[in-house]
């Protein structure tokens, strides 16, 4: 089961991997394109991960079905008990 270290260890992840892309980009006249492509893909990626990770763990609402047939909201009938 997932946890709040996960939060955690992801932002460090994403860090790391911008530190390295800034300092590691390809020198010349795109450095800054480069840079900032990596730079901002990384937390946008990070960031649609964060927002469904949240919704899945912290739900807003609960889930409640509402086609089913009467005989199935509390269960399957067992054989036999029906009539």
């Amino acid at each position: 089961m997932a946890n709040g270290w996960s939060l955690l260890i992801s932002i460090v992840f994403i860090v790391v991997f911008c530190v390295v892309a800034w300092f590691f980009s390809p020198k010349g006249e795109n450095q800054t394109v480069w840079r900032s492509t990596l730079v901002l893909s990384a937390w946008s990626c990070w960031l649609m991960w964060a927002i469904t990770f949240l919704a899945q763990w912290h739900p807003l609402i609960n889930p409640e079905r509402s086609d089913l047939r009467p005989e199935y909201v509390n269960g399957p009938v067992k054989s036999g008990s029906m009539f």
